[in-house]
This record gives structure tokens, C-alpha cells and sequence, in this order.
């Protein structure tokens, strides 16, 4: 299977949960329809956005049960399943792929920070690229684990046949540029920040997984068409109009603007789990200015 089968853009889903801290798995299954009748790739579930550190074992397989079951076959299931073991990494990709998951999204361990180097990630990644049945993307997100997964690194794994590619969820434009440089033209690189995804596109990124293109998949998807087709004033354009919506869900108010955002667009956006909190009225009111000046929001009756 060709590595660019998950070029494109896809959206990491939110994890809905109701007032008594369970998998809302209506809603789940509700927000997969709806984002099945839009242009993205595919879906990427239990990513940071659907606070997957924060789901047990058996609830994040039946959040995969559930979504593969709305995943038409053609379109790409992504599943997060970095732990901060590599046995517990291994046997959570082996779990995914059990359950329908096209490709395995492996966030970097982080709890010993200091300790993290160079050949212990690419250890990690090696052991966990061999055991699985399916392909494995890294993923690196800075700003929740506080480690950043070395160029060196990411090089020398894109040489292993069972890593395919990397999200990166961070906005360094330096650092992007050197992992494109230095993996082969087959390795696919996902940008993870929709509020430099015009550069990070320009850079030469393949396509994106943004929490953006939950509430905007049209808009996020044509971005990535216009820099393609290289229609430069176009695309910077459309980012400059995206902007302030993708800083807010971003870096900015985190998952519960995320979720207040779904909400505000008839999804279900649900609650987030403590000891996270839901939005208050101020950011839910930034955000619902933010969504009315693109025009997106449903017409209150």
C-alpha cells in the first residue's frame, strides 16, 4: 500500500463524554456520520484531541469499534496508540489493528524526560514499527509532552519499511522543513497546526490532521488544494481567514474550545473529562463570534 494513501487531511476527533463521565457513543457515532459526507481523507481517533490519555484501555477500543464502524473502508482510520511504554505501545497497535485501524499514530513517551534521547526513541519506534501488523506514523506534539523527537531521529526511522510518515503538531517552521528535507519523497508529512498550515503546506507538507478541519473541513481541504495548484495569494488568504478560529481551538483554549466549538455547530461536542473543564461563557462567546464572521454557524430558530 502506497504511504501517500494517508497524504490529505484528516481531523482528530474530540471524545464526547456525558454529565456522568462515560463515552457519550450516540454522539460519537453521530459526529462520524456527518463527517463522513465532507471531503476529508479520513478520521484520526484518539489523538490529544480525543484526550486519549485520559481514556482506560477498554474505552479507547470501543471509541474504534465505533468509529470504524462509520468509516466507510476506503477512507483511512488513523488510530492513536502511544503509551509511555513500548510493551504497552506494541500492544495497544496490535489491539488497533484487531479492530479495523488503518495506520497507528505513536505519540513520542515523554515521562522521563531527560532520558529521552535519540537512540532510546528510535529504539521505541523501531521495536513498535516491527511488531505492527499495521503502518505507524510518529507523532510529535511538543506542547503536551514537553520532548521534541530529534531530526536525527525521524531520519533514520523513515528508513524502516513500517514507518510511513509523522504528524508533527507544532508551528517551528525550521524544524518542519528539516524533517521534509531529510525523509525520502514517500515519507508523508502531516501538519498538526492549522494556524501555519498554509506555510507548513508551502514547506512541502503532504497534508494535515488538524482539529480545524473538524469544524471546517471544506475550508481546510481547499487550503490544501490551492498551495497544490499553486495558487499562492489564494491560499495565504484563506489562512489569514482562518486564523483567529484555529488559534482559539489550537494553543488557545485547548479541547474544551473544541468542543464548545462542535457544539455551537450541532455536533456533539459533549464534555471533556476531569479534571479538565468545560468551556466557560467567555471563551464559548469568543468562539461563537470567531465562527459567525466565517458564516458558519447554523441559523437559531
Amino acid at each position: 500500500m502506497s504511504s501517500k494513501r494517508f497524504a490529505g487531511v484528516f481531523t482528530p476527533i474530540a471524545t464526547p463524554f456525558t454529565s456522568d463521565d462515560t463515552v457519550d457513543e450516540k454522539g460519537l457515532a453521530g459526529n462520524v456520520r456527518r463527517w463522513m459526507t465532507t471531503p476529508l481523507t479520513g478520521l484520526v481517533v484518539l489523538g490529544s484531541n480525543g484526550e486519549a490519555p485520559q481514556l482506560e484501555d477498554d474505552e479507547a477500543d470501543r471509541v474504534v469499534e465505533i468509529v470504524r464502524a462509520g468509516v466507510p473502508r476506503d477512507r483511512p482510520l488513523i488510530v492513536g496508540t502511544g503509551r509511555e511504554s513500548t510493551k504497552a505501545t506494541i500492544a495497544a497497535t496490535r489491539r488497533a489493528a484487531d479492530l479495523g485501524a488503518d495506520a497507528a499514530l505513536v505519540r513520542t513517551p515523554s515521562f522521563f524526560k531527560s532520558q529521552m534521547t535519540t537512540e532510546v526513541f528510535i529504539r521505541h519506534y523501531a521495536a513498535v514499527a516491527d511488531a505492527a501488523r499495521i503502518p505507524v506514523l510518529l507523532y510529535n506534539v511538543t506542547m503536551y509532552t514537553g520532548v521534541t523527537l530529534p531530526a536525527d531521529a525521524i531520519e533514520q526511522l523513515s528508513a524502516h519499511p513500517n514507518v510511513i510518515g509523522m504528524k508533527e503538531s507544532g508551528n517551528d517552521l525550521l524544524y518542519i522543513s528539516e524533517c521534509i528535507n531529510r525523509t525520502p519523497d514517500d515519507f508523508t508529512f502531516l501538519a498538526g497546526s492549522a494556524t501555519t498550515l498554509f506555510q507548513s503546506l508551502c514547506a512541502g507538507a503532504d497534508g494535515a490532521v488538524l482539529a480545524l478541519a473538524a469544524l471546517l473541513p471544506d475550508e481546510c481541504v481547499e487550503l490544501v488544494k490551492l498551495v497544490k495548484e499553486n495558487r499562492i495569494a489564494e491560499g495565504r488568504e484563506l489562512q489569514r481567514k482562518l486564523t483567529p478560529i484555529a488559534r482559539s481551538i489550537g494553543g488557545g483554549f485547548g479541547i474544551t474550545g473544541l468542543k464548545a466549538a462542535l457544539d455551537l455547530l450541532g455536533f456533539t461536542g459533549g464534555l471533556p473529562r476531569p479534571p479538565l473543564r468545560p468551556a466557560s461563557k467567555q471563551i464559548v462567546e469568543t468562539i461563537r463570534g470567531q465562527l459567525d464572521a466565517l458564516g458558519v454557524l447554523p441559523v437559531r430558530v
